[in-house]
């Protein structure tokens, strides 16, 4: 697999000269500051591939691999409003990526937010911190801050009871903290939404089933993946996160199932997935391996984190937090050695694309993580660590 690391643009507090001394050799970043629905202008994309790939006297070695994410607009998920616009634009955008050599485009299509936790910086026993979803603070959210109005239905007496009391011990700094730790999962933005925001969000879902949505993706791929084809792209949907349901939303890309049915749906090879075995992996009944021999030929990109289940959990879903790569509830070893398999069987066939593009997805704040700023989850030296972690995994799993 191609290692990468994910870099926000010149925003991202890790600048390129320190992903070059990681090893990783592939950048994956995405064009954060244009608006879903917008196009991708070829010259915003020279930009960022410069700031990349640094100036021809002094390169930097590396190379755009992975743009994440195209975003899908809410308009396009809701089918409302200017959404066939928005379409055309995506087309146009691909097309502008195709012309500056960009092959893979990972993307999601979650209601509202792109990813939820209730704490951004979970302290762990080794003293470094995670993010963490606890499945009775976002019940307090939902039942007592944003006051959602079906949420009642959502969580079983013994939840709710223990949100009660929860809410109860809260003061208000607690209580903004939460509120903000929930709201950062923007699709593709550093703002922060206020409640009036998140619940004008949810409202465009409420007639919005599961069948609806998955009906929408399909018709999305319809539209975009024969035009991904033409171009010698590949696009690969990454999966909920986490994946079960969250303020009456509707999920549909949470299980092997749920890819199954959208990758059968527009069977084309530019159809594709991004295998996150981090946030499939909250689901226990994820298996990984299973995964890959089932979608093997269809994975175009890979994000290797692991995560821990945590009680409390009420049978649909769980709290958890995100662990070290190669510890945790998914098997991280058997994965990357299906993964590896899937690379030899491309090789075999003769396939441009046999090597799938990984990145260590998230990491554990550690040592000198804590003197500067940082995205959530992205730290230096915790993916550092990770990236180191799965390399040796790699390097022991490869054939000699």
């Amino acid at each position: 697999m191609k290692e990468t690391w994910r870099w926000f643009g010149p925003a991202d507090e890790i600048a390129i000269p320190e992903i070059v001394q990681t090893g990783a050799t592939g950048i994956v970043s995405a064009l954060h500051h244009i608006a879903p629905g917008a196009v991708w202008s070829p010259e915003e994309i020279a930009t960022r591939k410069a700031q990349i790939e640094g100036p021809a006297e002094a390169p930097s070695g590396l190379s755009w691999d992975v743009v994440e994410s195209l975003p899908v607009s809410e308009a396009i998920k809701t089918q409302t409003g200017d959404w066939r616009t928005h379409l055309q634009a995506y087309r146009e955008s691909l097309a502008h990526l195709a012309q500056a050599g960009l092959q893979v485009i990972c993307y999601n299509f979650m209601p509202v937010l792109d990813w939820t936790r209730t704490d951004l910086a979970a302290r762990q026993p080794n003293g470094g911190t995670a993010m963490a979803f606890d499945l009775v603070d976002f019940a307090v959210f939902d039942l007592h801050l944003l006051g959602r109005a079906d949420a009642g239905e959502d969580y079983g007496a013994q939840i709710k009871a223990a949100a009660e009391r929860r809410a109860a011990e809260m003061d208000d700094a607690v209580r903004v903290a939460l509120t903000s730790n929930i709201v950062a999962g923007l699709p593709g933005a550093n703002d922060r939404w206020t409640l009036d925001d998140v619940r004008a969000h949810l409202a465009t879902y409420d007639r919005i089933s599961p069948d609806r949505l998955r009906q929408n993706l399909i018709d999305f791929l319809a539209e975009v993946a024969p035009t991904a084809q033409d171009l010698g792209l590949r696009l690969c949907c990454h999966p909920d996160d986490p994946p079960f349901p969250l303020l009456g939303l509707p999920r549909v890309m949470s299980t092997i199932d749920d890819y199954a049915a959208v990758l059968d749906a527009v069977d084309l090879p530019s159809n594709g997935a991004t295998l996150c075995t981090g946030s499939l992996g909250v689901d226990a009944a994820f298996d990984p391996v299973a995964f890959v021999r089932r979608h093997g030929p269809r994975i175009h990109f890979v994000h290797l984190r692991n995560t821990t289940r945590t009680a409390p959990d009420d049978g649909l879903r769980t709290s958890f937090h995100e662990s070290e790569h190669l510890a945790g509830d998914t098997d991280m070893i058997a994965t990357i050695a299906a993964l590896l398999d899937e690379e030899a069987r491309r090789r075999a066939e003769g396939r441009v694309d046999a090597q799938i593009p990984m990145r260590p997805d998230h990491g554990h704040a550690l040592l000198s993580d804590f003197d500067r700023p940082m995205m959530p989850g992205y730290p230096l030296i915790g993916r550092l660590r990770g990236l180191a972690e799965l390399r040796g995994a790699m390097a022991a799993l490869s054939p000699r």
